[in-house]
């Protein structure tokens, strides 16, 4: 940077980070847009609600909050979908707002006049860096999260919720995805990953149960298979760490479901063990290949030696779909269940439409509720592995041309 105008852009830079260690949750928005007005911007934060249905404005002190942005039909919401910043009326621009991959929201930016070439780049810059330091600041207090909150959150949820990571990581050669529903009401269900050096590890668990009680227990079985992985085990030695524990800290017999497997992001072979769950879909240039059924054990909580993992090898750009069955055996208030075939052929369309894994399974997630048309009657979750290095950069904010 080298311009009066990037000068001014660093020094807007150094303003936000200047004491950005010390901030409390309710300072970010204020922060923020005191850094930009120099550059004569305003600045509105849109944080992502828990459904992934709206955007709700970041609370700015002397500025009236703006009603919440719906994802479907909105110029915010198709940044959003797309990670790609739009140009909206006058001289505003929406840029996606990332942690990582992981889809934070987006943030408006306001403008007097027109602006350089560069503007869009440096507000993307900006985004990122307020997207990080979200992050970094939501576990100081409660205020960025009730934000993003529409309705009081269950004990179970505010449990597991705390455990799992972030809904999508990617790397060079992959991209990892998932989401929850019901996301206020969540009991059981949860999923794990951790990309370490040519492997990524995956894992999607289905406590048996409802609320508190199977919560804890998928987060003891959570807990117990990462810390085996984290001390060097593989598989059968994360599935046997599960089984112990369950067994220690449940009197009464306690199970949980579960796939866990290993990927070589340098080869695509994959190893997997199936507790007791739902097979994993295979989909190959947008169509379903097979299940894989191999790799089978007794849920975890009931001790399996003899169960031997699963192998396939993944080709370019193959996904890898995980589901619980509170996706499949959703039903209308008739009683039809939403079903494998109907998850396929909603997954076969987005691949056609080069939707990014995390927006295929917000849609998926989405349609399972329709389906339902009321509160559902188990969790459902999703989890989606895309062995692509395309894939990977398509959950990278880019300032190419949104031609959706």
């Amino acid at each position: 940077m080298t311009g009066t105008g990037d000068m001014r852009w660093f020094e807007a830079l150094q303003a936000v980070l200047g004491d950005s260690h010390l901030w409390q949750p309710g300072d970010v928005a204020g922060r923020v847009g005191a850094a930009v007005s120099p550059l004569g911007l305003r600045t509105t934060i849109w944080l992502i609600d828990y459904e992934q249905v709206a955007l709700r404005a970041l609370p700015e002190p002397g500025r009236d909050t703006p009603e919440p942005l719906p994802i479907s039909g909105s110029l915010a919401g198709r940044v959003f979908t797309r990670v790609s910043p739009l140009r909206g009326d006058g001289f505003r621009w929406w840029v996606p707002m990332v942690n990582g991959t992981d889809r934070i929201g987006v943030m408006e930016f306001e403008a007097e006049d027109d602006q350089d070439a560069d503007f869009v780049s440096k507000c993307e810059l900006l985004a990122g860096l307020i997207g990080h330091l979200i992050t970094t600041a939501t576990p100081r207090g409660d205020h960025l999260d009730l934000v993003r909150r529409s309705q009081p959150m269950s004990t179970a949820s505010e449990l597991l919720w705390r455990m799992l990571p972030p809904l999508t990581v990617s790397c060079p050669r992959a991209v990892i995805s998932a989401v929850l529903q019901p996301c206020y009401e969540v009991g059981g269900d949860g999923f794990d990953y951790a990309l370490d050096g040519d492997t990524a590890y995956v894992a999607i668990l289905d406590a048996v149960g409802k609320g508190v009680t199977a919560g804890v227990a998928c987060a003891v079985a959570l807990a117990a298979i990462r810390a085996a992985r984290r001390a060097g085990g593989g598989l059968a030695e994360q599935a046997r760490a599960a089984d112990e524990a369950l067994i220690e800290h449940f009197a009464e017999l306690r199970f949980v479901t579960a796939v866990l497997a290993e990927l070589r992001l340098d080869t695509g072979r994959i190893r997997y063990l199936n507790a007791g769950h739902p097979a994993p879909l295979l989909l190959r240039s947008g169509r379903l290949v097979r299940e894989l059924d191999a790799g089978r054990r007794l849920p975890l909580g009931l001790a399996d030696p003899r169960a031997q993992p699963g192998e396939e090898a993944l080709e370019p750009d193959d996904r890898l779909l995980l589901y619980t069955d509170g996706v499949t055996e959703a039903r209308t208030p008739e009683g039809e269940f939403f079903g494998v075939d109907r998850l396929v052929n909603l997954v076969e369309r987005s691949a056609a439409t080069r939707l990014p894994a995390p927006e295929t399974l917000r849609r998926l997630s989405h349609a399972v509720l329709d389906h339902q048309g009321g509160p559902p009657d188990d969790d459902a979750t999703l989890l989606l592995v895309q062995w692509s290095a395309q894939a990977a950069l398509d959950t990278v904010p880019t300032t190419k041309a949104d031609d959706d």
